[in-house]
């Protein structure tokens, strides 16, 4: 079976603007679908705003340079991610259609294994 990398893209000012029971109940949507995917799922985490990124990047002579803050402006920010495990990208599809992301989507990738 291969491994697929769900990653969970959202609008964080509507995080930011959810009342408790809205965030309770996406939090809820996440608990069951760990629940119910837990013989595929291979890992998985929420992650903190990307106020707390930091960006690494090599200049032209190599050197690395270290940024505060998420390294693009975007309104759908990475926010947390489930690793699984599938026959294919079409089931991996239909695992990912599952995933709660009222603000946004998921992408789907194949992870390649390092040898």
């Amino acid at each position: 079976m291969a491994q697929y990398l769900i990653l969970i893209y959202e609008d964080e000012s509507a995080w930011e603007r959810a009342d408790p029971d809205t965030a309770e109940r996406i939090m809820k949507g996440h608990q069951d679908f760990v629940a119910s995917h837990s013989s595929v799922l291979r890992g998985g985490n929420p992650l903190q705003p990307t106020a707390t990124a930091t960006f690494v990047r090599h200049d032209p002579t190599g050197r690395p340079t270290v940024t505060d803050g998420p390294f693009a402006e975007t309104k759908e920010a990475l926010g947390g991610y489930y690793v699984i495990e599938a026959g294919d990208l079409d089931e991996a599809l239909e695992i990912a259609k599952q995933v709660p992301a009222p603000f946004g989507g998921v992408e789907i990738r194949p992870i390649s294994a390092m040898e």
